[in-house]
């Protein structure tokens, strides 16, 4: 036997070993807010949901007028660092090499695929329903990897009727062991302030911490808090967050109609949790997003500077 050959297959054993020692550890830990250096850095990205009349098929059966490939020649053409490519735009029968020709075609346009978003509810008690969901999961997890996708945007869900600590106890369950396959992958799983059970940033904050595994965080949808002070939510869970979409529109509470954002003060409290990552232009307002679309991404990307 060459001695050498022995000594490599020592280390390497050695140094898996190590490796999955140090997962463990990490995996055994609550998830406390990231440690950021300085400066904050903040990439502009574009979520495919804003093109979701153009993306989805339509009810009457007319095919999508916009496929992904469109999207990411969109965001190349807008100056978009990112993309994110929402699931539900996806053809259903979207196989492996269907997503890796989708990879390939981001790479040549220049523009980095930021993530992905699933729609889920992770409140079911252990059973086949909560099955159903965490599976639904796992497997958009093997598509991001196939897609390069670091993080994917998951919800927490509505309680149904069940009291709030068991939904709360049920989600953090559902969130671990979709987190155990995640970490192994290296890809982020942000749960979204999008209602149901975290429609305010408490127990959203209570979820992410009760969570042991650092493969989980917050995906900060600046527009989605309802409270009395939506920046103060923001800034509450900021710390926290992997991915942020912004809205450009802030609703309070009480406050039926909403009004256009503050840009600076939300980017401010982004940059002052040092938060390093991107922010996805999630469009949502009335008018169509091929006419407002450009001139948000512009006010963006003066604001990220």
């Amino acid at each position: 036997m060459n001695p050498d050959s022995f000594s490599r297959r020592a280390f390497l054993r050695r140094g898996s070993a190590v490796v999955l020692a140090a997962s463990a550890a990490s995996a055994s830990r609550a998830v406390e807010p990231f440690v950021h250096s300085e400066p904050p850095r903040l990439r502009l990205s574009l979520a495919a949901y804003s093109f979701r009349d153009e993306l989805a098929k339509k009810k009457d059966g007319t095919p999508p007028t916009m496929d992904m490939f469109g999207f990411i020649d969109y965001c190349a053409a807008n100056g978009c660092e990112g993309a994110e490519l929402t699931s539900y735009y996806f053809p259903a029968d979207a196989d492996d090499a269907y997503f890796v020709k989708v990879r390939r075609h981001a790479f040549l346009r220049g523009v980095t695929v930021s993530g992905t978003a699933v729609g889920n509810n992770f409140t079911h008690p252990a059973g086949p329903d909560r099955d159903k969901e965490v599976a639904h999961v796992k497997g958009w997890i093997a598509r991001a990897a196939v897609l390069g996708a670091p993080h994917i945007r998951v919800f927490a869900g509505d309680a149904k009727g069940r009291p709030a600590a068991e939904a709360i106890r049920n989600t953090i369950e559902s969130l671990e062991e979709c987190a155990d396959m995640a970490s192994k992958h290296g890809i982020f799983l942000g749960v979204e302030n999008h209602g149901g059970i975290v429609a305010e940033s408490g127990p959203l904050l209570e979820i992410v911490r009760g969570v042991k595994n650092p493969w989980v965080g917050i995906n900060l949808d600046t527009g989605n808090f309802h409270t009395a002070d939506p920046h103060a939510d923001i800034e509450a869970c900021a710390p926290y967050a992997v991915n942020v979409q912004y809205k450009g529109y802030i609703r309070a509470k009480g406050d039926k109609a909403g009004h256009d954002d503050d840009i600076g003060k939300t980017f401010g409290i982004l940059r002052r949790a040092k938060y390093q990552g991107w922010v996805a232009l999630e469009y949502e307002l009335a008018d169509p997003p091929r006419t407002k679309v450009p001139a948000m991404l512009k006010e963006m990307r003066t604001a990220i500077g």
